[in-house]
């Protein structure tokens, strides 16, 4: 006898599938929180990587309970870190000059596209004053 497979069926399999993947999340983002927290020594990060991986479910909730606020400052951190590291690459590989830009500008004041305030207030920000 064969059974076949109905909407409902299909609709609870993509209902814990959606959970399972939500898990994987959650438990790969608080790994790597503890891996990147500089506040914990080294026998404190493998006592709770032991316990997310031992009892994940209290784990987890207790790491994000006890912890969670200082995981969410680690996470703007790190963001931060990476849009300096871009910016800076950015600028590395532009490598517009400052009398690159201050041409630009004078350029934009002549077409009447800057005023005399917006062209004295660019020109302080390209040469850092």
């Amino acid at each position: 006898m064969e059974e076949s497979i109905g909407f409902f069926d299909i609709i609870w399999f993509i209902f814990w599938m959606f959970l399972m993947v939500a898990w994987f999340w959650v438990v790969i983002s608080v790994v790597s929180d503890i891996f990147r927290s500089k506040d914990m020594n080294g026998f404190a990060k493998a006592l709770w990587v032991g316990f997310v991986i031992i009892i994940p479910w209290l784990g987890v909730l207790t790491y994000l309970l006890l912890r969670g606020d200082k995981m969410e400052a680690r996470n703007i951190e790190t963001m931060g870190k990476m849009e300096d590291a871009q910016r800076d690459y950015i600028r590395s590989v532009a490598q517009v000059s400052a009398a690159d830009e201050l041409e630009r500008l004078a350029t934009l004041k002549e077409k009447g596209v800057l005023t005399e305030e917006e062209f004295a207030a660019q020109k302080a920000k390209v040469l850092g004053t």
